[in-house]
């Protein structure tokens, strides 16, 4: 019987492995929001098209397009007030351009200023961009629009631009109620393969120290802060989602399912504890290497049931790893019978951390059985915590107040957005294709961002994707296809640029360019096609550079936000460490004080994630103005060990409470609150507090905390670390502070 040859086994892997790939982005929550949004595209400009005919079609699939920006998977409360504002905001701005459009100094008067406007909008975070955008839209689009004869002609092509942007405002409505079951699933889906690469990169821990380790595990360091970074960024929009009225059984058990999530996020963070002090030790490596082949085969595991997820079928039981840990065990042991002392060995150390690794195993299988329906949610939790933890619909006046000030990012952002648009308008009339001056502005809109960092990564992208759309369109259009065609074209273009917006830009900026000439052919704005296609890539490249430069006028560099955003981290892990040390005061049946420990934990990992991003985003800048980034990387990385010790405490005191002496733990609990408190807010006496030895000072006090005898010693040893943490912590900040720029 002929027989593979062992050769194309990798081939066959790697093939599956690109076929699962392509799988989950077909299947994500991006790509069915951006075939929503295509849909109502197709669906309401088809039907104007016939009702009105093919100008009023066109400019109806304009107001649809508009509109699109903040169509985003939500919560089906406060959708409406979601996208209302850019209606609101696009009708008279769309409006306003048409009127204008034969008088190009008054048209630009009325740029500059509503330009600034928009953008002030963007202080409402990721709720105002889209809306900014799609105001911005709405003036550019209409400018592709061409010059009207009369009001009789401004009036019809704006009423029918409103036309198309309510009708759009009604279907956003529908679809995303008809969807929403959908949507939370995906957003389920796509939050566990964000865990999955998670516990990858958190594997890579565990292998055995390398020669060249001082090179190899900075990197390391770096892309796990930037994992959990985006981990906890995401977490937010997947608790929007499935925390938002829980009442059916599906429901539950999904929210059920991203609780058990959250929990073993807690797990993945405390299992690094340890583990430097484990590499002391000789003999510990294979130990080393099995749990880095576990923690693989579980972030296996979640990736498997994400696929389930998104394919809409049953997963398959989760692996029973527990003759591995029980091996894992023994290796441990093996150590101490080679002759190691129990008083300064490992063992005890390796056995505690194969413990934990082991706690992320009980929780994946726990997963797996919610997802099979094989055990029930925790609906207590559930119940108690969902509406505490889903982001508030209205828009609240309290980001404008704030902005009237001239360090405040987003008014330094509107003022350059406002310059740069000017900029390119003027230069647009004294362009010999000024025709088509909305190109740069466009280019402006979609390039220019709050900080440096996005803006360079947008400048490539925009380029490049630019003169591949233009490529494409232009073959569209000499081929002279039929109306009907270049509609479905349209239709694919606005699913595409909308799915990828956040995901990958250099795809959004191809199909946005199809989209945009498509529309502007159909609006007939353009002459020649052939000559099109060049303007285009010449007002691409000076949009982008316009937009590159302005990007350094009245900049916001992340230096400035620094300070604001290390005090935050502070005041989080003061309160983090209040709300976990007060969770032994609280009956057992009390979901009061749990609840309140899980809110300060989520501002924790937040207020962590914002510095890592921050951090990440001034590797652009002029290494004149970047913050210190030593000193951050140390910050960064004692503000998680700080809320991995405090996360082991909780564990104990959550989970093993039969194995504490509570009278005795108490005023223990309350006095190390205070202390930590106290370092952390920087009250005057703090620097008095002495560091407690790390355990590279003490490694004979081993902590185990797992061990069936009682806990207390080792829980007491948890809080000597996390206070001598808390001390380094608060000495990292004043460094930050105090360090020059480019330091």
């Amino acid at each position: 019987m002929p027989t593979t040859p062992v050769s194309r086994r990798p081939t066959a892997r790697a093939s599956q492995r690109s076929v699962r790939a392509v799988l989950r982005v077909a299947l994500s929550l991006y790509v069915t929001n951006g075939l929503s949004c295509a849909f109502g595209l197709l669906l309401i400009s088809s039907l104007v098209n016939v009702c009105l005919g093919v100008t009023a079609g066109t400019a109806a699939g304009v107001g649809v397009i508009v509109c699109t920006p903040p169509d985003l998977a939500a919560p089906r409360r406060g959708k409406l007030f979601q996208i209302l504002p850019a209606v609101l905001a696009g009708i008279p701005l769309f409006f306003a351009v048409q009127a204008l459009h034969a008088a190009p100094i008054r048209l630009g008067l009325l740029l500059v200023p509503a330009t600034f406007v928009a953008f002030l909008v963007a202080a409402w975070g990721k709720r105002g961009l889209p809306v900014a955008v799609s105001a911005m839209f709405a003036m550019v689009f209409s400018m592709a629009v061409p010059v009207q004869a009369g009001w009789h002609s401004v009036v019809d092509s704006s009423v029918h631009f409103a036309l198309g942007a309510g009708l759009y405002l009604v279907y956003a409505q529908v679809a995303n109620a008809l969807l929403n079951m959908r949507y939370r699933t995906q957003i389920l889906a796509d939050t566990l393969l964000v865990l999955a690469d998670l516990i990858r990169i958190q594997a890579q821990q565990f292998r055995p120290a390398q020669a060249d380790e001082a090179t190899q595990r900075t990197p390391l360091i770096g892309r796990l802060l930037q994992q959990q970074a985006a981990f906890a960024d995401h977490l937010q929009s997947a608790r929007d989602l499935l925390l938002e009225a829980p009442r059916t059984a599906r429901r539950q058990q999904l929210a059920g399912m991203l609780m058990q999530v959250l929990e073993m996020r807690d797990h993945l963070l405390a299992s690094e504890l340890d583990l430097e002090e484990l590499r002391r030790f000789a003999g510990h490596e294979a130990i080393l290497l099995g749990i880095h082949d576990l923690l693989q085969a579980l972030a296996d595991i979640n990736g498997a049931l994400a696929d389930a997820l998104l394919i809409g079928r049953k997963p398959e039981p989760a692996a029973d790893h527990h003759a591995v840990l029980a091996r894992l065990h023994e290796l441990a042991s093996q150590c101490l019978e080679q002759g190691e002392s129990v008083g300064s060995s490992g063992t005890a150390l390796a056995h505690g951390l194969i413990r934990r690794i082991g706690n992320i195993h009980d929780e994946t299988r726990q997963l797996v059985a919610l997802a099979r329906g094989e055990t029930a949610p925790n609906l207590a939790l559930v119940q108690a915590t969902w509406r505490m933890f889903v982001s508030p619909t209205d828009w609240s006046w309290q980001p404008l107040r704030s902005l009237w000030q001239w360090d405040a990012p987003p008014l330094r952002h509107a003022l350059r957005a406002a310059l740069a648009i000017a900029t390119a308008y003027a230069v647009s009339l004294w362009l010999p294709w000024g025709s088509h001056d909305y190109w740069i502005l466009l280019t402006i809109v979609v390039v220019l961002r709050g900080s440096l960092s996005q803006t360079l990564e947008r400048r490539n992208s925009r380029v490049a994707g630019t003169a591949l759309g233009c490529l494409i369109a232009g073959l569209l259009l000499h081929a002279g296809l039929p109306h009907p065609v270049l509609l479905l074209v349209i239709t694919v273009a606005q699913a595409t640029a909308h799915a990828f917006t956040a995901r990958r830009y250099l795809v959004t900026a191809v199909a946005a360019t199809v989209l945009a000439l498509v529309q502007a052919h159909l609006l007939n704005a353009d002459g020649s096609a052939g000559f099109a296609i060049a303007e285009r890539l010449g007002d691409t490249l000076l949009g982008v550079a316009i937009a590159w430069a302005f990007a350094y006028v009245l900049p916001s560099w992340e230096r400035q936000l620094i300070p604001q955003l290390v005090a935050r981290t502070l005041n989080a892990q003061a309160r983090h460490a209040r709300m976990a040390l007060a969770l032994i005061g609280h009956g057992q049946g009390d979901a009061a004080p749990e609840l309140a420990w899980r809110l300060a934990r989520r501002e924790t990992y937040d207020s962590l994630s914002a510095l890592v991003q921050a951090t990440q985003r001034s590797l652009s800048e002029p290494r004149a103005v970047r913050p210190p980034l030593a000193a951050l990387g140390h910050l960064l990385a004692h503000g998680y060990q700080l809320l991995a010790q405090l996360t082991a405490v909780k564990t104990m005191l959550m989970l093993r409470r039969n194995q504490l002496d509570v009278s005795t733990l108490e005023g223990a609990l309350r006095h190390s609150a205070a202390a930590l408190e106290q370092i952390l807010h920087g009250t005057p006496d703090f620097s008095r507090c002495q560091a407690t030895p790390g355990p590279e000072a003490r490694p004979g006090q081993i902590i185990d905390d797992n061990a069936q005898e009682d806990l207390s010693p080792r829980l007491l040893r948890r809080l000597e670390l996390a206070e001598d943490l808390a001390l380094r912590l608060r000495r990292d900040a004043e460094r930050v502070l105090s360090a020059p720029a480019g330091s």
